[in-house]
């Protein structure tokens, strides 16, 4: 047998105890949870000044009833805005060929023609030509044109009655 020594032998002596040197405690700087901690309590104290400012200067400008009242607001809503003046209006003209050659940003006037052919009338002047679908089996061509609401109620009813022609009046 051998005379070293084996892992299971006895350890080596442990030292006495002492006492440990006093002093006071540590301080440890440059925590980043510290850091990101205090940074974001004043991002909320920001948000939350902004907010009551906010609320002070809403209250403050009056928007309420006209007796000063919480109550519900005088006019319908979207009647302070100003009504949309152009609609796009789908129209069917009698001659496909005609429609073929128009574009959008076109200008055209819009003639109802009656059935006899002697009855013509010009139901709109200038309107734009917004859009020109592409053509159909059915008898003449659609194109749709942006015009005002009243004119668009009028060509509604020519279109019902007679037959519609178009003539160019300023092509872009």
């Amino acid at each position: 047998m051998s005379t070293s020594s084996s892992p299971l032998s006895c350890p080596a002596p442990v030292p006495a105890p002492s006492r440990v040197a006093p002093f006071g405690p540590l301080r440890v700087r440059g925590g980043g949870a510290d850091r990101l901690r205090r940074m974001l309590r004043r991002q909320r104290r920001a948000a939350a000044a902004g907010l009551a400012l906010a609320g002070a200067a809403l209250a403050t400008t009056g928007l309420s009833s006209a007796d000063g009242g919480a109550g519900p607001p005088d006019d319908p809503p979207g009647a302070g805005r100003a009504p949309v003046r152009l609609v796009s209006a789908p129209v069917r003209i009698a001659d496909p060929e005609t429609v073929r050659l128009l574009r959008p940003g076109d200008r055209v006037d819009v003639i109802a023609v009656g059935d006899a052919g002697d009855d013509t009338r010009v139901v709109a002047r200038g309107a734009r030509v917004a859009k020109v679908p592409p053509a159909s089996t059915g008898a003449g061509a659609l194109v749709v044109l942006s015009v005002e609401r009243p004119t668009a109620t009028a060509l509604l009813g020519a279109g019902t009655s007679g037959r519609l022609a178009v003539a160019v009046s300023d092509a872009n």
